[in-house]
């Protein structure tokens, strides 16, 4: 297990709300509803009286952290040898594009592949124009 988590693979540590803010509150109702056997359907609804992006704020974040702990547990496995492309099978491979250095969609291997898109998505989640840390400031487009 202690290559699972070793800081240099793709495992990155969970994000996490700090303690006494209502994202906190509304991140343990989720986590309470998810495990408690209760219809999913029900489970992700927006409770009452509570903000629609702080909620959803806190379901990617948790799928965020999620995603990363079952690809923390696989990495290993999937090499630049074992795993030359990023596919979805047989008749889907995914492409690379990001405008920056990767101007067009291009072809890498799966670990290359995964490492720029968890790196592009703690970039978006970090983002406070995207997700607001302070309750309520989601900013509209």
């Amino acid at each position: 297990l202690k290559q699972v988590f070793n800081k240099d693979k793709t495992f990155r540590p969970k994000r996490k709300f700090e303690p006494g803010t209502q994202r906190f509150e509304l991140h343990k109702r989720a986590q309470a509803s998810l495990s408690s056997g209760v219809d999913l359907k029900a489970a992700v609804q927006l409770p009452s009286g509570e903000d629609q992006n702080d909620w959803v704020a806190v379901h990617v974040v948790d799928f965020f952290n999620r995603i990363n702990l079952i690809y923390g547990t696989i990495c290993e496995f999937c090499t630049e040898r074992t795993c030359p492309v990023m596919s979805g099978g047989p008749k889907y491979e995914y492409r690379w594009q990001d405008d920056l250095k990767y101007k067009k969609p291009t072809a890498l291997p799966a670990p290359q592949y995964m490492n720029l898109l968890m790196d592009w998505i703690e970039v978006q989640i970090n983002n406070e124009d995207i997700f607001p840390t302070s309750v309520g400031e989601c900013k509209e487009e």
